[in-house]
């Protein structure tokens, strides 16, 4: 039931003492299936191993840039985003493995509590995996668990239909189109927008935590229940 202010106007849910909240920063994030490495030159080697190999231009197409041609043309895309003010950049690193991709902290607003999670690329040995989703669910979790934000966003092309559903399964809402946003590599991007808010939280984070459980794998690593259903259940 929303709130009535002095005026007879209706205003949203109080927010007791909120404070603007920690801007997030190179941290490592550890899980069970891999690690956010703040990203480094000398992890361009192996993202370029990773990523830039023949075939995989198409892991490309919703990026401002191509893959870079060789190992220091890597270098200076990893040193464009370490010298960006706006962003805060992990190596995705599988236990065991090499850097299989990147993923950054974008549109940081400390004073709101909100941030997203942008740029995400991934190998297409890390594609579709457990270490995949980790890596999300260890951004959102820092976001939320550690520094007190109250809204993670996710944004992408809207034509970009896998990661539509990967925002999806991942427990976020979609929250509608941006038409016209913006201009990738000479074509019209209109952008979607998702989130999950600080109240969904926990309910998310659950289901994340009970797909990324090891008891959910069969011995083939099949998995015993989608994560999807798990956030459609509203599992605890």
């Amino acid at each position: 039931m929303p709130w009535t202010n002095d005026y007879g106007q209706q205003v949203g849910d109080p927010v007791p003492a909120w404070t603007t909240r920690p801007a997030p920063q190179p941290v490592l994030l550890e899980g069970r299936y891999v690690r956010l490495e703040p990203l480094a030159v000398d992890h361009a080697a192996d993202l370029h191993a990773a990523l830039c190999n023949p075939g995989d231009e198409p892991l490309w197409t919703y990026r401002p840039t191509d893959p870079p041609a060789d190992v220091p043309a890597m270098k200076e895309l990893v040193r464009a985003h370490l010298e960006s003010p706006t962003l805060v950049t992990f190596a995705l690193v599988p236990k065991g493995g090499t850097a299989q991709g990147i993923a950054s902290y974008l549109r940081i607003d400390p004073a709101t509590g909100q941030v997203e999670i942008a740029g995400v690329l991934y190998s297409r040995a890390l594609q579709r995996t457990r270490a995949a989703t980790e890596a999300i669910h260890l951004a959102m979790r820092h976001a939320f668990d550690d520094l007190g934000y109250r809204r993670f966003e996710w944004k992408c092309d809207s034509l970009n239909e896998p990661s539509r559903r990967a925002a999806i399964r991942l427990g976020f809402t979609y929250e509608g189109r941006f038409r016209h946003h913006m201009i990738t590599k000479g074509f019209n991007r209109d952008t979607d927008w998702f989130s999950v808010t600080d109240a969904e939280w926990p309910q998310v984070k659950a289901a994340h935590e009970r797909w990324l459980d090891p008891a959910n794998f069969a011995p083939d690593g099949h998995q015993l229940t989608a994560l999807s259903e798990l956030i459609r259940s509203g599992t605890p």
